[in-house]
């Protein structure tokens, strides 16, 4: 009954987490020490991606790289910082259901471990039984010989009255 509230409580949470990136993207470029660390980190980010497309379509990648404008920089670094919140977010919620599938799976195990050993302890109780029941057979299969047949036909009648073992004796 947890599993379906917990999967829809990490489903609010990403939803949740949307707008909460899309609040920090707008007051990232207020602030203004915070908005000087942004513009270099998205300049930053600007040089390795057009570097990287440079590569990967076989350009020259020592050409000069053209800084964005001030604006350009800070929307670019606000979308970057809103999907990294939204990434961490997914990640985080990932990582914390992987765990707690993990315990899961290990109380699963200990609970059949623990089945496991009640039923060897099971079974070993069964086999001294049927050891102890095939000495008692023994000792009645030596009995029975040492009395021979008469010994056997001679054991008493079960489940007759009184009056039918003595009507037999006469």
């Amino acid at each position: 009954m947890a599993l379906p509230f917990f999967k829809l409580g990490t489903l609010a949470l990403r939803t949740l987490s949307k707008p909460i990136a899309n609040r920090l993207k707008q007051q990232a470029g207020l602030h203004p020490k915070f908005r000087e660390l942004i513009i270099g980190l998205a300049q930053v980010n600007h040089r390795f991606t057009t570097t990287l497309q440079r590569r990967i379509y076989g350009h020259a990648t020592d050409v000069e790289i053209r800084p964005l404008n001030e604006e350009k920089a800070v929307q670019a670094a606000s979308d970057l910082l809103g999907e990294m919140f939204i990434f961490l977010v997914a990640g985080a919620a990932v990582i914390f259901e992987v765990q707690r599938s993990s315990k899961s799976e290990a109380k699963k195990e200990e609970k059949r471990k623990q089945e496991l050993e009640a039923l060897k302890q099971r079974d070993e109780a069964l086999s001294k039984e049927v050891e102890q029941l095939k000495l008692q057979i023994q000792e009645l299969e030596k009995l029975a010989k040492g009395q021979g047949v008469a010994g056997i036909l001679n054991f008493r009648l079960f489940g007759k009255s009184g009056t039918e073992k003595s009507s037999q004796a006469a």
